[in-house]
């Protein structure tokens, strides 16, 4: 047994093997590095993975070292990840390289911005913009110097159908798709409270009883019935309890925070950013990077797309408002 194989002994039959993993240009196996650790590595040593430390989560540009990013997101949704696909029996390695990747594609001011590309790309183009979708292009075509990442089919499926209408092929796909709401409605209620937006009284207590008071035990709890629910059933679900009662506490998130002020008002100036860069960039073609995409809104959408707040604003104001400072004489 080679040394790759061999860390994947004990897995379960419903997991899915890194022998069995394919390439879209084949390459000889490692050592001692699975498919899917190679395609995690890959991943964390991307630009596109560095750049999430600087975009925003819930919060645009927030006042205190201690807010989430897509970093720390992508962080949490891993671990959580591995620890489901530890006490399933199914493959860590290919959870881990998923969850790295997931939002890889999205915009910066998180979907504030991703709805301000979807709108004007609709209203330009009849386009569409998915930042799973956005995600999937990333290590299929922009990382590596346009050679793409060359991931497994797996990890690209496990990508690509995180969300949406699209359902991940593996189990350990699933778990990423279904731990990733599970991690940012609890990590966006830490920083709901330390945001003031919402007060340590204004969970419903129903949803406290069912889930838990605190960070730590509401993700004991979902992720206990998540490993005790899918145990056996050839999928990954919550029980319909606990499923019911993080449905709604991630309708309470949604009416208390992530559509309401101050999020809503800082939603509707990030779009403003996001819409006046795409059109700048869309109109003004020379402007862009050097690419060898001849497409130039989609060369407008991949460039917006991958900036990360403070590059966007500092390129906002750039564009857009006065500079400081004396104007010297008139021409």
């Amino acid at each position: 047994m080679s040394t790759s194989a061999a860390s994947e002994h004990g897995l379960g039959p419903g997991a899915a093997r890194a022998e069995d993993a394919r390439r879209e240009r084949s390459e000889p196996p490692h050592p001692f590095r699975t498919a899917f650790q190679r395609d995690r590595d890959r991943i964390i040593h991307c630009k596109a993975f560095r750049r999430l430390k600087h975009k925003t989560q819930v919060f645009v540009a927030p006042e205190g070292d201690h807010y989430r990013t897509r970093l720390t997101h992508t962080l949490e949704v891993s671990a959580l990840a591995r620890t489901v696909a530890r006490a399933l029996l199914l493959n860590e390695d290919l959870a881990e390289a998923v969850s790295m990747g997931h939002d890889l594609g999205h915009a910066p001011f998180g979907h504030a911005g991703e709805e301000a590309l979807d709108q004007i790309l609709r209203q330009r183009d009849g386009r569409r913009f998915e930042h799973n979708v956005q995600s999937l292009r990333v290590v299929e075509s922009l990382e590596g110097d346009g050679r793409g990442l060359n991931l497994t089919d797996q990890v690209r499926d496990g990508i690509l159908n995180h969300t949406g209408a699209g359902r991940p092929a593996t189990l350990e796909g699933q778990i990423v798709r279904l731990l990733d709401r599970v991690a940012y409605v609890n990590h966006d209620i830490e920083d709901a409270l330390r945001a003031g937006v919402i007060g340590d009284g204004d969970l419903p207590r129903d949803l406290v009883a069912a889930l838990g008071a605190t960070t730590s035990q509401r993700l004991t709890t979902l992720v206990a019935d998540v490993v005790e629910a899918s145990e056996g059933a050839g999928e990954i679900r919550q029980s319909p309890e606990v499923g019911a009662a993080f449905a709604e506490l991630r309708r309470f998130m949604f009416e208390r925070v992530y559509l309401a002020p101050p999020a809503s008002e800082e939603a509707v100036r990030a779009r403003r950013v996001v819409q006046a860069l795409f059109g700048h960039y869309a109109d003004a073609p020379e402007r862009l990077p050097v690419t060898s995409e001849e497409d130039t809104l989609t060369r407008a959408t991949d460039f917006v797309a991958g900036m990360t707040d403070r590059y966007a604003l500092r390129a906002y104001r750039e564009l857009f408002l006065p500079r400081e400072g004396p104007l010297g004489p008139c021409p």
